[in-house]
């Protein structure tokens, strides 16, 4: 609990320093703020050779990450974009360059493709090349903090069990630079780092990549379980193999 209040300290001041600096518009707090320069961060991204590279991108739907999502479908990669809070049974919509209906500005949005995509299970994915998450603060080690509602962090456990990610996958995020914090963050176990830092007028590298093992259920509360499907599925299909496991070591 002393983790989680150091955490969520740490999101108020960021959220209240821009706020005042007026680089994000009304009612940013609790949420991954949008930023002034958010397509300049796009721009810069695409700089990079790991967004060069990649051609199967994974993203949040966060609109602070929209320029990212547009600048992708339109240069032709494939973008499996997460469901709002997960919350159907395939949490992932699947945006296809090629089968746009609409121009990729507006495919990126979470709304619209909320109308317009393929919702896919992970079961149905291809490997993912490229990891792009949002931040509310990180600092240059690679330590984030998102809204505090663990969403990334699920999404990128369930394409580490299913093999769709390995360490060599690289993890970026687009924030404003006042997001980036010196000093220590506080993280816990089931926290990944990202490789990547990049705000409009800068790319940080970050070091050494830190990836859990995969889903953490001991720290996955009763009630986002039930809320999620791929994870109520998830522990359900698990259950006869661990009770198994108990037979077997009670015998």
């Amino acid at each position: 609990m002393e983790k989680d209040q150091a955490k969520q300290e740490v999101r108020e001041r960021v959220w209240a320093l821009l706020e005042q600096e007026q680089v994000v518009p009304p009612g940013v707090r609790g949420r991954i703020p949008t930023f002034v320069g958010a397509e300049a961060a796009a721009d810069l991204l695409a700089e990079l050779s790991v967004w060069q590279e990649a051609t199967v991108i994974k993203a949040v739907p966060d609109k602070a990450q929209l320029p990212v999502r547009a600048r992708a479908l339109a240069e032709g990669k494939l973008v499996y974009m997460a469901v709002p809070k997960l919350a159907e049974a395939q949490p992932f919509y699947l945006l296809d360059p090629v089968t746009l209906t609409v121009p990729p500005i507006e495919a990126a949005s979470s709304k619209i493709a909320a109308n317009m995509a393929r919702k896919v299970d992970v079961e149905e994915m291809q490997p993912v090349d490229l990891i792009v998450c949002g931040s509310v603060a990180v600092n240059r080690e690679g330590v984030r903090l998102g809204k505090g509602a663990g969403y990334s962090d699920i999404e990128v456990a369930l394409l580490q069990e299913a093999g769709l990610v390995s360490p060599d996958t690289r993890i970026v995020t687009t924030v404003h630079s006042l997001q980036v914090v010196a000093g220590n963050l506080p993280e816990a176990e089931h926290d990944f780092r990202v490789d990547f830092i990049v705000t409009p007028d800068e790319v940080i590298e970050c070091g050494p990549p830190r990836r859990p093992r995969g889903l953490y259920w001991d720290s996955l509360p009763e009630e986002m379980i039930t809320a999620i499907p791929a994870l109520a599925d998830r522990r359900q299909r698990n259950r006869p193999a661990a009770q198994a496991e108990s037979r077997r070591g009670f015998l």
